[in-house]
């Protein structure tokens, strides 16, 4: 059966005789909407059950039978399940919504809530020189007339554009490494390591969910144990995370979970391991001795979780197969080592081992690049593009990083699938896409990005819940609603229920699925009828309705 909605669809005066329907609201006949006839699915793991919703402004006002009131909107979702809205705990959104606010790839797929700034990387906080970059990129890319430094400037410029979707941060390690000290391989005095802390504390304060990593990444990855420690001890003060993108995840993996875990016991902070994985075919193996690490550390009482994306292949910068030392200060340093022929050999030697590691260049596929030359290298693999230029895969590899001024997207096929359904269904782990709100039309719509960007959550529900029945749908839709909403701290967000925030899916189980490929990744999943946003429909009938009701969510 369709959704269907009407205004006032009927109006009867009887009063709502089923208990607890007061939460704080006077007892009432008449809502702003009803969702009706639905399958609840609340969020919390628990059975699901028939039942109606009723909302008043961006409030759950009851849940029961509501046959006998009115509304100004009635859903009717007869044959559909009626979740809370998504949660998407990794995300790296940002600008994009003040190029497009409605969000559409990930609102399109039940997402009500991005939680970015994750990776060690934020739009925030700046440096003078860094947020005027920022201003002169946004400008002359999308038009658009923007300037801000710190959190409470982006924040501003996101109220301001009105988002269709929540939006939350975490405050990059990378860019508050580099807003201190710069973007070189030192270690901090204690005088910086102070600023760097006093830095964070002032984010948190003004919203951040804590402190994101990215160890693979410079300038984050020059950081030693002890600094992340010291950093982390300020997330624990204020009952944040300390969020890592690990210092591996192949070769070194087992070395990595432990820095992490000693980060977190020593720390006092509550840990989430980004997109748990076990890359290259050498380490897949490796995935009992993960899991027992950190099952016994949730033994043991330490506060770990982590989150992971529904598919094998990672996506990143092509300029992560450069090795740490030629990535160290501005891209105008990184771009000079690329060209100085003397550093040649060290850079493809080290390059080199990491193609052979993930099995070969055929594995790795450019997903996007910004001139209009490289455009037809989009979509294909280094063995074919450097073929396409006569050139040795490694020699292809620094001439597009240098032509694309080291913009150059990837796609990495590392992982398999059985390790994969081990990570998804377990207890400590969640969903996260580890992608943007993005979209097809415009500038956004360039290139050929990761199917995540698209089809996470759909596909989690469709290809891995009704398909491959790996876990059933209770605990599908609780790994994306209450488990991030827990963990983050958002104590009226995540479940349906009575005076929680009126984030709502109302999904078809029966045809839920995604629709993005690697090859054709900028589709939309289908299956997803209605999506409410603090209450307001913002997806019907598949569509956006053009209302933007998103908040800003920040760490009270």
């Amino acid at each position: 059966m369709d959704t269907q909605f009407t205004r006032r669809d009927f109006i009867k005066t009887s009063t709502i005789l089923a208990a607890g329907l007061t939460m704080g609201f006077k007892i009432t006949n008449k809502f702003d909407t009803i969702i009706k006839n639905g399958t609840i699915i609340n969020g919390s793991g628990q059975k699901l059950f028939k039942s109606d919703i009723g909302i008043i402004g961006d409030k759950i006002a009851a849940i029961g039978d509501l046959q006998s009131s009115s509304a100004d909107l009635i859903i009717d979702a007869a044959g559909k399940m009626v979740s809370p809205g998504f949660i998407d705990i990794h995300t790296h959104t940002d600008v994009e919504l003040l190029v497009n606010p409605s969000g559409d790839s990930k609102l399109r797929q039940g997402v009500t809530t991005e939680v970015a700034g994750n990776c060690g990387s934020s739009p925030f906080p700046y440096l003078k020189e860094d947020a005027e970059d920022s201003s002169k990129h946004l400008k002359e890319n999308y038009g658009i007339e923007t300037y801000w430094e710190s959190i409470e400037g982006f924040y501003k410029e996101l109220e301001n554009k009105k988002t269709a979707i929540n939006y939350a941060s975490f405050t990059g390690h990378g860019d508050l490494r580099a807003f201190v000290m710069g973007r070189n391989d030192v270690p901090p005095t204690s005088v910086q390591l102070e600023q760097m802390k006093q830095v964070l504390e002032d984010t948190i304060k003004n919203g951040s969910f804590g402190l994101s990593t990215g160890l693979e990444y410079a300038p984050g990855s020059y950081a030693k144990t002890d600094e992340l420690i010291e950093l982390a001890k300020v997330c624990a003060k204020y009952g944040t995370l300390y969020n890592t993108h690990m210092r591996n995840e192949d070769d070194t993996l087992i070395e990595a979970i432990q820095e992490a875990l000693d980060i977190c016991k020593s720390s006092g902070a509550s840990l989430e391991i980004a997109h748990l994985k076990t890359c290259n075919p050498a380490n897949w193996h490796k995935i009992d001795k993960v899991l027992e690490m950190i099952e016994q550390a949730k033994y043991e009482g330490l506060p770990v979780t982590a989150d992971r994306y529904p598919y094998i292949a990672y996506g990143t910068g092509l300029s992560q197969f450069l090795p740490l030392w030629s990535r160290q200060g501005e891209g105008k340093e990184i771009i000079a080592r690329l060209k100085d022929s003397s550093l040649t050999p060290k850079i493809k030697e080290y390059s080199d081992s990491r193609g052979k590691r993930l099995g070969g260049w055929q594995n790795i596929v450019i997903s996007n690049v910004d001139t209009a030359k490289n455009k037809e290298f989009e979509g294909k693999n280094i063995i074919e593009c450097a073929a396409i230029r006569n050139m040795d895969p490694l020699d292809f590899i620094i001439q597009i990083l240098i032509e694309e001024d080291l913009s150059v997207g990837m796609v990495g096929f590392a992982m398999n699938e059985e390790n994969l359904k081990r990570f998804l269904n377990h207890p400590m782990v969640m969903i996260g896409s580890d992608g943007n709100a993005t979209s097809p039309l415009g500038k956004l719509g360039e290139g050929k990005p990761h199917p995540r960007y698209y089809g996470t959550f759909p596909r989690v529900l469709g290809k891995y819940c009704r398909e491959e029945k790996i876990f059933g749908w209770e605990t599908a839709i609780s790994k994306m609603t209450s488990m991030p909403a827990e963990k983050l701290g958002l104590r009226n967000r995540g479940l349906l229920k009575e005076n929680y925030i009126a984030d709502v899916v109302v999904f078809n189980p029966d045809t839920i699925i995604d629709k993005a490929t690697f090859v054709d990744p900028k589709q939309f999943a289908v299956g997803i009828d209605c999506v409410f946003v603090s209450g307001m429909l913002t997806i019907n009938n598949g569509e956006f309705t053009g209302k933007y009701n998103g908040k800003v969510i920040r760490k009270s």
